[in-house]
């Protein structure tokens, strides 16, 4: 991904923020919204999803490792759920996890997602939310809900800050607000 100088301007449950614009193809960006290090978007983000997520019958929230982290955190404290992290290093301690690979837009390389041992019990036959920060391609939440199909848990949502892209694509996800992709022709 290129940086450049350029902004884009969104509010967030009330928070101004300015993301800035990376290119990620030739003549195609994306504005980019990296929580890590920003307590008060994640808190506040965590109480307005906690708030849309009241109506919704589940029991755990699910998330992808890394930068979703803090904001499962915050929307655990917000609505006392609890919540499981997958993991993208498999470690011995884990034991018999289970596993689900994505392409990551990120990185644009192949990504694998783990589920430890430990948490199975916590998903198998509930009610789960995955939550990400921001939804691109739908890859990572394609990967976790294999993961949580293995695992025998439900589906209850899905949710994140953001969305980015077609919007039409994301209209089942309880969201914050949406991102366009920024092309040279729509600049």
């Amino acid at each position: 991904m290129t940086p450049s100088a350029a902004t884009h301007a969104i509010d967030i449950a009330g928070l101004h923020r300015e993301l800035p614009l990376f290119e990620v193809a030739p003549g195609t960006r994306i504005a980019v919204l990296n929580v890590l290090g920003d307590t008060e978007l994640v808190e506040v983000a965590g109480r307005a999803l906690g708030a849309q997520l009241e109506a919704i019958d589940y029991s755990v929230l699910v998330t992808a490792e890394a930068k979703s982290i803090p904001l499962v955190h915050a929307l655990s404290v917000a609505t006392g759920k609890p919540y499981v992290v997958l993991r993208k290093n498999y470690k011995p301690y884990m034991g018999d996890a289970l596993r689900a690979e994505t392409l990551s837009i990120t990185t644009g390389k192949p990504q694998t997602l783990y589920l430890d041992a430990k948490d199975r019990d916590l998903v198998t036959g509930a009610r789960i939310v995955l939550v990400d920060d921001v939804i691109s391609s739908g890859s990572t939440l394609q990967a976790m809900r294999t993961i949580m199909d293995l695992a025998g848990a439900t589906l209850a949502a899905e949710a994140a800050i953001l969305t980015e892209g077609e919007r039409e694509n994301w209209h089942d996800i309880v969201s914050l607000g949406h991102l366009p992709i920024f092309t040279d022709e729509a600049s």
